[in-house]
């Protein structure tokens, strides 16, 4: 019992630390997924010729 409170509290610990990281960079966050959506319709092209193939 114990040692799930304790995983529980660790887990909650994370979640809480992971939300401040992200308000803390949020900008670069979203450079990052702006940056990124290019590569996201090249891969999804790619999957989309490699179904086609088949």
């Amino acid at each position: 019992m114990v040692a799930k409170v304790i995983k529980v509290l660790i887990g909650l610990v994370f979640i809480v630390l992971g939300a401040w990281t992200v308000y803390l960079f949020w900008s670069d966050l979203l450079t990052l997924v702006r940056g990124s959506i290019g590569l996201v319709l090249i891969l999804a092209g790619l999957i989309a010729f490699a179904l086609v193939a088949d």
